[in-house]
């Protein structure tokens, strides 16, 4: 047996979250077809291959028909009847049933096809030589899935209630998280709706599921006539591409403002507005232009992007999140050995308080700050 698999036989159990009910897709996607096998087919299979001690699959919506249509010898399975309340309930669920001396968990989502096992052998191995009680892969500075939870953070994730995920313990635990590089573009994609089983038809190779294959540029940059926005001194850094991204981004190019993405999976033609997409978080790979930065990753990068632009002399460093989640970042932070004074800089919850609701107010509240602070420092 190869040595690595040796090493990921260890007490460790894989729960397999397969128990949505695909809403936005409008079909089981674990049952959704890629290279002659379905999703949940793919994602069992790099399980099973990792050498993992214990394989909990956890079904809910469409249970009987995924059961009928998938190999489940060897497979703990139970169903998680509250399946409706959200992801919180298949974490319990799938908890409970690990055995008793499974010393940790790594959870899979069963829309996550691509990680190799490898990957996985990777992140087991980690934990046992860091003592670490959440592993994270991170892949060119962007978290992942699969997480490896130690047995200590059971009790607290079998708390959870509603739709949220492990990610709502990491704040509690800044001291107990290892984040792990990792060279697999496939910790970081997940299918949720029909765009994304075409777009992964795309990068997928025939001959397997390894989206590893997959090599994209450091930065796509959008060639511009002179006068252009390409041409303004100043960049905004975007590190996120939700509703209120795009439309900070907007904003953005109207105020004569070059606009960077920073995503590791978008192109130049995947976000409009983009004059440039930056696919590692490694701010040194962009040009000299004064920076502002906001950080919208909704929890995927949020401390790491951060971290990133403290590091550079940007006039305007923001976050998009509540007031909590912004109180965990600044500890995470703090923790990773930022000074107060750094801290100062980061705004967060970002946006001057107007009362925004819709994405294109809350970003016109940032795009308000933005221009606040990086004038008032001019005239400073």
């Amino acid at each position: 047996m190869d040595t690595n698999k040796k090493a990921a036989a260890a007490p460790v159990a894989a729960i397999v979250l397969a128990a949505g009910s695909s809403r936005r897709m409008g079909q089981p996607k674990q049952l959704l077809m890629l290279n002659g096998k379905t999703l949940l087919e793919h994602t069992l299979g790099n399980v099973r291959e990792a050498g993992i001690g214990e394989i909990v699959l956890v079904l809910g919506a469409n249970a009987e028909e995924i059961g009928s249509r998938i190999l489940t010898d060897g497979l703990k399975v139970v169903v998680n009847a509250g399946h409706e309340a959200g992801m919180g309930t298949s974490l319990r669920t799938g908890l409970a049933a690990v055995s008793p001396e499974m010393e940790a968990a790594l959870i899979v989502l069963a829309d996550q096809p691509f990680v190799r096992p490898r990957t996985l052998r990777a992140i087991v191995e980690s934990r046992r030589s860091t003592g670490a009680q959440i592993t994270i892969p991170l892949y060119n500075g962007f978290r992942g899935n699969p997480v490896l939870l130690d047995r200590s953070v059971f009790p607290e994730v079998m708390s959870l209630s509603g739709d949220v995920g492990c990610r709502a313990i990491f704040g509690t635990h800044v001291e107990g998280i290892h984040k792990l590089p990792v060279n697999d573009i496939g910790v970081l994609i997940d299918i949720d709706a029909p765009d994304d089983v075409r777009h992964l038809r795309l990068l997928a190779p025939e001959d397997d599921a390894d989206a590893a294959a997959v090599q994209l540029p450091e930065l796509e940059i959008e060639p511009r006539e002179p006068g252009e926005n390409a041409e303004s001194h100043r960049e905004l850094v975007i590190i996120g591409n939700d509703e209120v991204a795009v439309a900070l981004a907007e904003l953005a190019r109207v105020l004569g403002m070059q606009v960077t993405v920073v995503d590791p999976l978008l192109g130049l033609e995947d976000f409009y507005y983009a004059d440039a997409v930056l696919h590692k978080l490694n701010f040194s790979l962009l040009g000299s232009k004064e920076k502002c930065v906001l950080v919208a990753s909704r929890g995927r990068c949020d401390e790491e992007a951060l971290a990133e632009a403290l590091r550079t002399d940007a006039r305007y460093i923001g976050l998009l999140a509540n007031k909590k989640r912004s109180a965990e970042v600044l500890t995470a932070l703090k923790y990773q050995g930022f000074s107060e004074g750094q801290l100062k800089q980061i705004h967060a919850p970002a946006g001057i308080e107007i009362g925004a609701k819709s994405p294109e107010e809350i970003a016109l509240s940032i795009a308000a700050e933005m221009v606040k602070v990086t004038s008032s420092r001019t005239d400073g």
